[in-house]
């Protein structure tokens, strides 16, 4: 049968119209790891890095029917490590994420209320993409300058390339908060980089109080992790101490396995390693090993032992007492020591018969009552510690050139949270002559 003019044109048009759409289809919902302006990523659809390793997409977490927006390892789909609407589930799959026209990623729900938003308002045109480190990031198409990355937004899981600690300037903080449970990625615990004297890794529960924590940057390690010279051929530590910012992070070492650092729902935080042969996560380490790294279990200057022959595990420096006998019989320990014999301080002339108890092994009280001068000797820092009547111990700030140290840390009033730890650091405590040698 013949075709007409008009028909042809009918026939074409239609066939140009189907083949729009399917090639916008394409775009949304085939393997991308860009989304564009005025497209989406619908419940069910994904976005897939270039090189396959990550995956972003709905997801409802264990028995639970509520979905959230996620990404998560390609290798492993329950591995999810950045939620964006952990606070605001949606109840169906009808959520949509969109790029606006203004740059800003949207999660629009059924009702199309917004459940999430980046708020990376730019008016230049901006495009959305998940790259091979996990990160997604908003750009701006002709400058490609980032205007807003989920490295920034931090759940409960640091990559490479993230980190964790403070900008001192605008008051911005990264950290970890672990899911509530399985079942729940809202918020509980937080794992952050502290910024105290020197910067310490701590966890804090849900209500803000201090759980545990590793021990002050020492150059090389956090001095309550020693475990971190067993895969220091896997990973590079980076800790960022300037006028700007105080921070923590890692990079991975060529051929290095796929890692992650997790905090989970019960406030313990877990260096895994991926085993590609049995298709699981691996532990390397976590935190709290032991009953020694409960923060301040002993009180101030009491010493925790993990390795002790007694269940209670604690003790006093020595040259300290029990503060409360009757408590420490009872095993609550947490009041710690009292001094035994008064410093010799405050004389008219400066002088002084105190010396220094070296404690080898410790994991370093916590800093935020410490002060530090990395332009000094340990031995100059010896001494600065006793023409100082309120300082109570010292040690070296820096030990990346040998056990010895350079450096000076000095603790001012209580030395809170001391522990024994294998290949530990030395901590001068300051006593009485009378307590020297005895």
């Amino acid at each position: 049968m013949a075709v007409t003019g008009y028909r042809l044109g009918l026939l074409l048009f239609c066939l140009g119209a189907i083949l729009s759409l399917s090639l916008d289809r394409a775009l949304v919902t085939g393997v991308s790891d860009t989304l564009k302006q005025g497209l989406n990523v619908t419940d069910g659809s994904t976005l897939v890095s270039a090189d396959g390793s990550f995956t972003l997409g709905f997801f409802s977490p264990g028995v639970s029917t509520k979905r959230y927006l996620g990404i998560w390892f390609s290798v492993s789909n329950a591995t999810v490590f950045w939620v964006a609407n952990r606070d605001r589930p949606l109840n169906s799959t009808t959520g949509v994420l969109v790029l606006s026209n203004t740059g800003s990623l949207l999660l629009v729900d059924g009702s199309d209320q917004i459940a999430w938003s980046s708020n990376s308002t730019r008016p230049a045109p901006a495009v959305a993409q998940l790259l091979g480190s996990g990160n997604l990031v908003v750009r701006e198409q002709i400058s490609n300058a980032i205007i807003w990355q989920s490295f920034d937004y931090l759940s409960d899981t640091l990559l490479p390339g993230m980190k964790m600690g403070k900008n001192l300037w605008t008051g911005t903080e990264w950290y970890l908060s672990s899911w509530r449970s399985a079942d729940d990625p809202s918020p509980a615990y937080r794992h952050a980089t502290a910024v105290n004297a020197l910067p310490d890794n701590v966890v804090w529960d849900a209500d803000n109080v201090l759980v545990w924590r590793t021990g002050p940057w020492n150059g090389v390690r956090f001095s309550g992790i020693t475990e971190a010279g067993t895969y220091k051929n896997m990973f590079t530590f980076h800790v960022t101490i300037n006028s700007g910012e105080v921070t923590f992070g890692y990079t991975a070492n060529p051929g290095a396995p796929l890692s992650r650092v997790v905090v989970t729902d019960a406030g313990v935080v877990r260096r895994l390693v991926w085993e590609p042969n049995r298709r699981e996560w691996e532990t390397f380490f976590q935190l709290p090993r032991d009953v020694c790294d409960e923060y301040a279990k002993c009180g101030p200057f009491g010493l925790c032992n993990a390795n002790s022959p007694s269940t209670m595990f604690c003790g006093c420096v020595h040259g300290f007492s029990p503060a409360s006998p009757a408590e420490w019989k009872l095993r609550e320990t947490s009041g710690g020591c009292r001094r035994n014999v008064a410093l010799d301080c405050g004389r008219v002339n400066g002088s002084t018969t105190d010396g220094f108890l070296v404690l080898q092994g410790i994991k370093l009280p916590v800093t935020f009552n410490a002060s530090v001068d990395t332009g000094i000797t340990v031995e100059e820092c010896g001494a600065r510690c006793l023409a100082n009547c309120s300082c109570v111990a010292y040690a070296p700030a820096d030990i990346s050139g040998g056990r010895d140290g350079t450096g000076c840390i000095i603790w001012i009033g209580n030395l809170t949270d001391l522990r024994y730890v294998d290949g530990g650091q030395d901590l001068y405590v300051r006593l009485a002559k009378s307590e020297l040698g005895t």
